[in-house]
């Protein structure tokens, strides 16, 4: 049994003009009742403008008890892992160590190279540096002395509070490239692509747990997540219209494109039922939905859906 993410529209409200987050904890409080099992909030500074997602996680953690809360996904690579690493311990803390840390390295668009040069981060080292920098704030998670000689410079630091889950939240790592799946496996505790389809993903899933058993690692004790977009509507002429102009206002660019790199549906309630069920069944053990819109409804119906699939 799948486990169920919902992520919440913080890009979607600054686009429309509607920055208040009311609405945003609201739809967090709604997902919990519902039994969504993960909330998630997307991450950027000037690409794509939207709500901190730390700052805003921490509301969530205080409006939440049960569910689940997650970046999808951060990008480490454009913070300082010393700031970092006390953000998320304090989040992690509110939230009783309910926090996954949903990581990437970023896409390579114009306006995401534009973001890290207006961050002061160079973009061709950001692989780097998300590695060193994560590595860096679990060191600090662990609450003891840290000396520390790369990137950033640490003597005998020790950070306070630690996080509530003793080393630090869990880190899923987003990317289906050969080297994403590789890093995931030898390094971290989750995969989180959104790009591989149905016939891909256990192939690559594989992949991941080939690299984590390589290393010495458990396979096991990873988690197989995805990101995935829908838009659920009865009429499927209708739904593919609203996910193609979604995806062409979030992105700014030709829905085919975004669709080819990104997996989505749209369609019936039923149709979409059976694709999370391929997922699922492909190994896919926790699936993050974000909705082309009308947010409300679209929680209703997949809470519903899952009541008739006994997910």
């Amino acid at each position: 049994m799948p486990r169920l993410g919902y992520l919440l529209p913080t890009r979607e409200r600054i686009m429309g003009g509607q920055p208040e987050t009311a609405s945003l904890l609201a739809l967090a409080e709604r997902a919990e009742a519902l039994g969504f099992d993960s909330i998630w909030v997307g991450d950027s500074l000037l690409a794509r403008p939207r709500h901190d997602a730390l700052t805003l996680l921490t509301a969530v953690a205080a409006r939440t008890r049960k569910a689940e809360l997650g970046t999808a996904v951060l990008l480490p690579a454009l913070r300082n892992p010393v700031l970092l690493a006390h953000q998320v311990a304090t989040l992690d803390r509110i939230a009783a160590g309910r926090l996954i840390l949903g990581v990437g390295i970023a896409s390579d668009w114009p306006n995401i190279r534009a973001e890290f040069e207006a961050a002061g981060v160079p973009f061709d080292k950001r692989v780097g540096r998300m590695i060193e920098g994560l590595a860096l704030c679990r060191a600090l998670w662990t609450g003891k002395p840290v000396d520390w000689n790369g990137r950033w410079k640490v003597q005998a630091g020790i950070l306070g509070p630690t996080p509530h889950r003793p080393g630090g939240p869990p880190i899923w790592v987003a990317g289906a490239v050969a080297a994403a799946r590789q890093r995931t496996g030898r390094l971290y505790d989750g995969w989180f692509p959104n790009s591989p389809s149905v016939e891909e993903y256990p192939l690559q899933w594989v992949e991941v747990q080939a690299a984590a058993r390589a290393a010495g690692r458990d396979p096991a004790a990873l988690t197989g997540a995805m990101y995935l977009t829908l838009a659920i509507d009865d009429d499927a002429a209708r739904a593919d219209a609203r996910l193609n102009a979604y995806l062409e206002q979030y992105y700014g660019m030709p829905a085919p494109v975004t669709r080819k790199r990104q997996m989505s549906y749209a369609g019936s309630a039923a149709g979409a039922a059976a694709w999370l069920k391929a997922y699922a069944d492909a190994g896919a053990s926790h699936l993050v939905l974000r909705f082309a819109g009308d947010h409300e409804r679209q929680l209703e119906t997949v809470a519903q859906m899952r009541r008739e699939l006994a997910w």
